[in-house]
């Protein structure tokens, strides 16, 4: 099966609908897939939920999306630095389902394991426990504590970035740009990834491959990338 597509418009064709949900790898700009991103601005879908750790920067990320009004909502763990966000959020034109960071990466990997729901401790007793339903566990200690019910993701479509993939969508992740990746690739129905660089089936080493290809349907080429950032801080140059 030939799983790599010349480009992100095709890799992505006849699986694009409106009111989807969509679950999306990165974290901040690090490990998003933007070309991926690019080509779903580009199609015009609309209403679109993503789950995602946040939704970029302006006009980056997810946040290009924001900008031309497709998204309708947004799971997502943290919000910040972005002001159209903000702006959408404030202004009830974006609905947004607040959860907590590991939360949200263990709905998805639940959602990729065939897991409908799970309970944590996480929340009880705040906002994001509302209209959850709560039940009782003894702990290690044997001492019985409210957790709160949290459902698994799944989503229609998963898009993520990998560092390397062999011919077979084996995945590498490079460092820290695997954040939300993993979980997120395996809770779509289909998952198309964007990756660096592509090797030939059999010289990844088995030990260093973070995802199976089994979980991969489509891939592209992504590169060459512009490494962009979120915050430039820059000093003066000491004096000799």
């Amino acid at each position: 099966m030939n799983k790599l597509y010349p480009d992100a418009a095709a890799a992505l064709d006849g699986l694009l609908t409106d009111d989807m949900l969509i679950a999306s790898g990165g974290f901040g700009l690090c490990g998003i897939p933007e070309r991926l991103l690019e080509a779903i601005r580009e199609s015009g879908v609309k209403n679109l939920t993503f789950a995602s750790n946040n939704a970029g920067i302006d006009n980056e990320g997810i946040g290009m999306l924001l900008r031309t009004q497709q998204v309708k909502k947004m799971i997502s763990s943290y919000v910040g630095e972005n002001k159209e966000f903000e702006r959408q959020f404030l202004s009830g034109e974006l609905e947004v389902e607040f959860c907590p960071q590991g939360t949200l990466a263990e709905r998805m990997r639940a959602g990729g394991a065939g897991i409908p729901g799970f309970y944590t401790k996480t929340g009880v007793g705040t906002q994001v426990a509302e209209g959850k339903e709560v039940k009782s566990f003894a702990n290690r200690d044997g001492q019985m504590e409210d957790y709160i019910l949290e459902h698994g993701i799944f989503a229609d479509l998963a898009i993520v970035k990998a560092w390397k993939a062999d011919e077979t969508g084996n995945l590498v992740f490079r460092k820290t740009a695997r954040n939300f990746n993993q979980p997120a690739a395996t809770c779509g129905k289909v998952c198309v990834v964007e990756v660096e660089e592509i090797v030939p089936t059999g010289s990844l080493d088995p030990d260093c491959i973070h995802l199976s290809g089994v979980y991969v349907q489509r891939m592209i080429v992504g590169a060459p990338y512009d490494k962009k950032i979120e915050f430039v801080t820059t000093r003066e140059r000491e004096t000799a």
